[in-house]
């Protein structure tokens, strides 16, 4: 009897995304969207690495890789709302 897999095999070229902000404590985070993958690191370049290591542990196979890993950066700013003068 074959067994179920239940996950669906990763496209070659796919890319992943991972939404990347700044740490409360200084440095970055960057969690993977779709994929259950988080690294942290105190500079871009560094956290570039980080995230190449973190998706290389997480795919066990070589086929499994996405093609591209894309880092998307979010930078919160907070802003006081426009004051109409009276």
């Amino acid at each position: 009897m074959k067994k179920q897999v239940d996950e669906k095999p990763r496209k070659r070229d796919s890319e992943l995304v991972f939404l990347v902000e700044d740490a409360p404590e200084g440095g970055y985070t960057a969690r993977a969207l779709g994929e259950s993958i988080f690294t942290e690191a105190e500079t871009r370049d560094e956290l570039v690495e980080a995230v190449r290591e973190a998706v290389r542990c997480h795919f066990e196979e070589q086929t499994d890789l996405p093609k591209v890993i894309r880092l998307h950066y979010v930078h919160d700013e907070e802003h006081p709302p426009c004051v109409v003068p009276g």
